[in-house]
């Protein structure tokens, strides 16, 4: 029996979308050009949302134009409107549409100023202009795992929410997000096993943050919950805002590619592509460190 090959979500977006500089148009070219060849199975690469709010990721238009689509990797851009999505579908680049659908409803109000019940009906739409064109929406159920609102929380309200999605969407791929770096390897493993085996036709990932001594330990239970589908972000930038501890960021994926080399699994990402992305990324984020 052949060692199970896991899809790694390379998450440039995230990681520069809370810096304070703005990282020069053909700087994001030439990076996201050296991702396209490590063998991602995605980028998640850029957003259309409003240049107001988040002004780093404004010229996602012009580096999509810039970028050499010369692998199989597939490409991901977050949308949180109808406009975002209409504009996202006029680049046959793109692949996925992704949409951040938070259970906690204080977090959905800031993260995209809707509420849960309004998000819906946006998804209702979303879907109907995605679809019809051959591309898939991704959801991101943020706060999967906990929040610091007080809004109710359980594994249960998890089950019913990706029910109620499964019934009225029937999405391939949702990620389950740890918005604030709060879960426990035994919550992940439950829960991915519980998602897994209630809804065995959809795709669950991983979209951890975590603290670099518990990379091992989240990603080992993720994947024994039956997680085949993990984002990270080289040397781990970004995350969270709300996040309290400032080594709390998203799951680096040097470290992420440890942890799969060193339990023998497969991953299809070329070392030495890689270790030159990893290079050219200190230029990328380098008023961050």
């Amino acid at each position: 029996m052949s060692d199970p090959f896991l899809k790694l979500i390379e998450c440039p977006r995230d990681g520069m979308q809370g810096l304070h500089h703005f990282i020069p148009t053909d700087l994001k070219i030439n990076y996201i050009n050296h991702l396209l060849k490590c063998g991602f199975d995605t980028l998640d690469m850029g957003s259309f949302v409003s240049p107001k709010i988040i002004p780093q990721l404004s010229d996602t238009s012009e580096v999509l134009k810039g970028i050499e689509i010369d692998s199989a990797t597939k490409l991901l851009t977050i949308v949180a409107n109808r406009q975002g999505a209409k504009t996202a579908i006029e680049y046959d680049s793109i692949n996925y549409l992704g949409y951040p659908f938070s259970i906690s409803e204080t977090f959905q109000q800031r993260n995209i100023n809707k509420s849960i019940d309004a998000s819906m009906v946006l998804l209702d739409e979303l879907y109907n202009i995605v679809v019809p064109v051959g591309k898939e929406v991704v959801l991101y159920l943020s706060m999967g795992f906990g929040n610091p609102y007080g809004d109710p929380w359980s594994e249960e309200l998890v089950l019913e929410w990706v029910d109620a999605l499964n019934t009225n969407f029937e999405p391939s791929i949702i990620a389950i997000s740890d918005t604030i770096a709060c879960a426990t390897p035994i919550q992940v493993e439950r829960l991915f096993k519980s998602l897994n085996d209630s809804f065995p036709d959809i795709e669950f990932g991983a979209h951890l943050h975590v603290l670099p001594d518990n990379v091992e330990a989240l990603s080992s239970a993720a994947f024994r919950g039956g997680c085949k589908r993990f984002d990270s972000v080289i040397k781990g930038f970004g995350g969270c805002p709300m996040a309290k501890d400032d080594l709390t960021g998203n799951m680096p994926t040097e470290l992420l590619l440890d942890w799969m080399n060193n339990n023998n699994l497969s991953h299809g990402i070329d070392k030495t592509a890689f270790n030159r992305a990893l290079n050219l990324s200190h230029d990328v984020f380098k008023s961050n460190r």
